[in-house]
């Protein structure tokens, strides 16, 4: 057993650290479930604002653990359970999560690494990282609802052609095709990931919960008019009445 999931919690931070150096932080299925349990932990913590997610040592995630493919790839069953229970497991316990989520993305993004960007609110990436699922190259195609989750945050034409041709692509291009939020160099990437969770941190929290739980919905298909019976329900709320109380005082707001 390979890697693990690394969480530090610090002044309503969450940081969630991507460990398997010796593998470019590749995810192991061990990793997938702790994933999961970490995300699902996170939703339940009310004092929470961010999350930061990170590679350790350099880079994001190179992909999968394919030491461990000769486990399991080579029978139906065990393929499906793989993706199907380990790897969405672990992705859709971070696309539930109401927290807003913030990518800081170095080095190898690959595969699984663009998987679990592709989770992620916010992407920071340096100029030296690099981006692309050449699984083809392996003899495999991605997984239905994994292809799903990345076309919709790449874009169509970036998976078909990361997916299609093997292609490996530069973070300007990312950022020029709208999945890349912003790009610094490499040595600035932690801190601006940090500023951007803290100042999020500030925000009213019940709204980027409420916020995240609409785009969530809008992004799955559901229709706006099915959100109205209850959107409007925070309307007694005291972070609601706070908000409006400190602009018109003129101060800035205790969330």
């Amino acid at each position: 057993m390979s890697g693990h999931i690394r969480l530090h919690l610090e002044d309503a931070i969450a940081r969630v650290t991507l460990s398997n150096p010796s593998k470019f932080n590749a995810m192991s299925r061990a990793m997938w479930r702790e994933l999961r349990q970490v995300f699902t932990g996170l939703q339940q913590r009310s004092e929470l604002r961010a999350v930061v997610v990170a590679g350790e040592g350099g880079h994001f995630c190179a992909g999968g653990d394919i030491a461990e493919y000769t486990d399991f790839r080579f029978h139906p069953d065990g393929l499906r359970d793989f993706h199907e229970n380990d790897v969405w497991g672990g992705l859709s316990a971070m696309v539930d999560c109401d927290l807003p989520v913030i990518a800081q993305i170095e080095g190898n993004c690959m595969g699984a690494g663009v998987e679990i960007a592709s989770c992620c609110d916010i992407r920071v990436a340096g100029h030296g990282a690099r981006f692309g699922a050449p699984i083809a190259k392996l003899g495999f195609p991605m997984a239905p609802r994994e292809a799903a989750l990345v076309a919709r945050e790449v874009g169509l034409a970036t998976a078909r052609q990361m997916l299609l041709e093997a292609a490996v692509l530069d973070a300007p291009t990312l950022h020029a095709r709208g999945f890349l939020h912003t790009v610094l160099h490499d040595a600035d990437v932690p801190a601006e990931a940090q500023q951007r969770a803290l100042r999020i941190a500030r925000l009213a929290p019940q709204a980027a919960r409420l916020n995240k739980q609409t785009l969530r919905a809008l992004a799955g298909g559901q229709g706006a008019e099915a959100l109205v019976p209850t959107a409007y329900d925070y309307a007694d709320s005291a972070e609601h009445r706070e908000g409006i109380a400190a602009f018109l005082a003129k101060r800035p707001p205790n969330f």
